[in-house]
This record gives structure tokens, C-alpha cells and sequence, in this order.
């Protein structure tokens, strides 16, 4: 999954690249409003990690931005504006949920994790299909009840097919869940990482759709 992370103190924001880096997650970090309206213009992201209080532009204008143009990424805010009026406001105007600092990092993860949840349509925890199962808060994985050991890269491809069943995701697609604007991107890494994944899963589990990409069948 790949994160927008909003945020112009740096001491806060290299504690929290770590902190979701170490989750296995792909981030891009920009250190004010204006930055941020160019990346959220310019890239798909599947959550976006927004502070209030930034240069140049105000976070709730770059929240009012983003949901006029009908982007419906989720957008957890993290502020240390904690008056109630802030809350209201942030939330009004687009947020999916607000967290003040200084916040616990279990939960500020938690609350990530349940925002991926519902935009994916799910409400469990952990979801399972054709025998996979994975279970993002633990990044535990099995297949029939048998536990496997995954990459963090094999993660971040296996994740967005699993959590969409009959969805075609393209190479590029793939690669944006894979990494972040600093990262080198190999030119066959997801074709490499499908592989690995059929050898651990089972060569049926994520099928080619020639020309198009993978995806995870529906049965």
C-alpha cells in the first residue's frame, strides 16, 4: 500500500516514515500544502496522512482541494490542533477520521489499518480467500490454516489482488503499491514477486490477464 505523508515538522516526520516504513508500506513524505496538492495530483495513493498546520497551504484547503475534484482516498488527519471545532471542521470537510498528537503509535497504525479496511469494502480484520488468508495488523500469513513466510514486497503485491477479488491490477498499478518516488524500480520486480508468490501460494491463486495484468479470481 502506498501513503501520502503530510507533515512539515521533521522531527515527526522522519519518526513516522520509520514507523510505516517498517509496516511495509510505500510512502511519499512532503513538508507542505502546496507539495502536497502536486502529489495527490500527480500519484494514486491508499491513504493519505495529513497534518493542519503546514506552509503555504493550509491542510484543511488541501483536503477541500482534494475532495472538490471527487478523490475519494481516505485522508486520516494528524494535528495537534485538538479543540473541538478543529476536529469538526477537519472532518466536515473531508476527513475520514483525526488523531491529535502527540498519539500513540499503536493506535495512529490501528487507525490506519481500519481506514484501509473500509476503503477496501471489508470489515474484518484479516480477510481470506480460495484459502489465503492475511491478517494485516499481525502480517501473518497462511494458506489452508498453514503459515507462510512472506517478503515484504510479496506482501504489497499480494494485498491489493486479494483485497479485490476479480480485479485486473496492471504492472504499473503494482509497482506504485511497491514504492515510494526515492525507491529503483527493477524493470520486472512484480513479475519476479508473482512468481514468488504462485511458488508459495499455488500457481492458480493470481492468474495473467495477457496484456492487461494480474488478478485473484472471484471463485
Amino acid at each position: 500500500m502506498r501513503l501520502l505523508l503530510v507533515e512539515d515538522d521533521s522531527m515527526i516526520g522522519e519518526a513516522v516514515l520509520d514507523l510505516l516504513r517498517s509496516e511495509h508500506y510505500a510512502v511519499d513524505w512532503v513538508r507542505d500544502g502546496a507539495m502536497a496538492d502536486t502529489a495527490l495530483g500527480t500519484q494514486k495513493y491508499d491513504l493519505v496522512l495529513l497534518d493542519l498546520g503546514l506552509p503555504r497551504r493550509d491542510g484543511i484547503e488541501v483536503l477541500r482541494s482534494l475532495r472538490a475534484r471527487h478523490e475519494t482516498v481516505p485522508v486520516l488527519i494528524a494535528t495537534a490542533r485538538d479543540a473541538v471545532g478543529d476536529r469538526v471542521a477537519g472532518l466536515d470537510a473531508g476527513a475520514d477520521d483525526y488523531v491529535v498528537k502527540p498519539y500513540d503509535t499503536d493506535e495512529l497504525l490501528a487507525r490506519i489499518r481500519a481506514l484501509l479496511r473500509r476503503s477496501a469494502g471489508r470489515g474484518e480484520p484479516a480477510f481470506e480467500h480460495r484459502g489465503v488468508s492475511l491478517n494485516p495488523a499481525t502480517r501473518e500469513a497462511s494458506v489452508n490454516g498453514e503459515a507462510v513466510n512472506l517478503s515484504a514486497r510479496e506482501w504489497a503485491v499480494l494485498e491489493p489482488l486479494l483485497a479485490r477479488p476479480g480485479m485486473v491490477l496492471s504492472r504499473t498499478q503494482l509497482e506504485e503499491k511497491l514504492y515510494s518516488w526515492k525507491d529503483d524500480i527493477s524493470s520486472n520486480a512484480v513479475e519476479v514477486y508473482i512468481h514468488g508468490l504462485r511458488k508459495k501460494l499455488g500457481s492458480e491463486l493470481i492468474q495473467t490477464v495477457r496484456g492487461l495484468g494480474y488478478l485473484v479470481p472471484r471463485q
